[in-house]
């Protein structure tokens, strides 16, 4: 199964759309949260989701979106009810199989605090091995990673909305997980919907990155 994953779209339906297009024909997509800003709605984030079926989890930015100091943002005339029910009928985290594998899904961390950013060299990255899992999908921190820990694979797709890592050139980024095979292939790209960045000294970049899990397993 090929499964696509976004995160932190933070409404950039731009690079959403993109993205989609860039990743291909896959079997699922997973999105993992973040899709809006704390007190901005976007309905056409919301809506490209529902079209797609996507399995969406609740990041921080909706946690506060869809809580007290959010009330302001979500009662606006121009948010759909229908696309605030999609919102606030998801979870903040998913667990599931697929192809015989677990699969754990969180916006920032398992455990606590749920907001803490793991990145690719942080040392709360090695805690995750504890997680019974195969596949651990994180995002948060805007930064794309496949890092084996113990015997599960924590990915990041990096962000879908707003780039940070300046990995490569500071370019948003999708993920595409194969179970089949355990590879994830990165796609990273320009934001439509601003001036690129290009620091000197940066590696290039341009191509899917792709990493094969080592410690995939065949289904159960």
């Amino acid at each position: 199964m090929k499964i696509g994953i976004v995160a932190d779209i933070h409404c950039n339906h731009e690079a959403l759309r993109i993205a989609l297009e860039r990743m291909g024909t896959v079997d699922e997509l997973l999105c993992v949260g973040d899709a809006v800003y704390q007190f901005r709605f976007s309905n056409e984030v919301m809506e490209l989701l529902r079209q797609r079926g996507a399995r969406y989890i609740l990041g921080n930015h909706e946690r506060v979106m869809l809580g007290p100091w959010g009330e302001r943002a979500r009662s606006l005339p121009t948010v759909r009810q229908e696309n605030l029910d999609y919102m606030t009928s998801q979870s903040y985290c998913l667990e599931a199989r697929v192809d015989g594998r677990k699969l754990v899904v969180v916006h920032g961390s398992p455990f606590d605090p749920p907001d803490e950013y793991i990145y690719p060299n942080s040392p709360a990255l090695g805690r995750l091995a504890q997680i019974d899992a195969d596949y651990i999908v994180l995002g948060h921190t805007h930064y794309h990673m496949a890092v084996p820990v113990g015997r599960a694979l924590a990915i990041n797709p990096g962000s879908c909305g707003e780039a940070r890592d300046h990995r490569n050139k500071f370019r948003l980024s999708w993920a595409v997980l194969d179970t089949e095979t355990g590879e994830v292939a990165f796609g990273h790209f320009d934001d439509p919907t601003r001036p690129p960045v290009h620091p000197p000294g940066a590696p290039e970049g341009t191509q899917p990155k792709r990493l094969l899990n080592p410690t995939a397993r065949a289904p159960d």
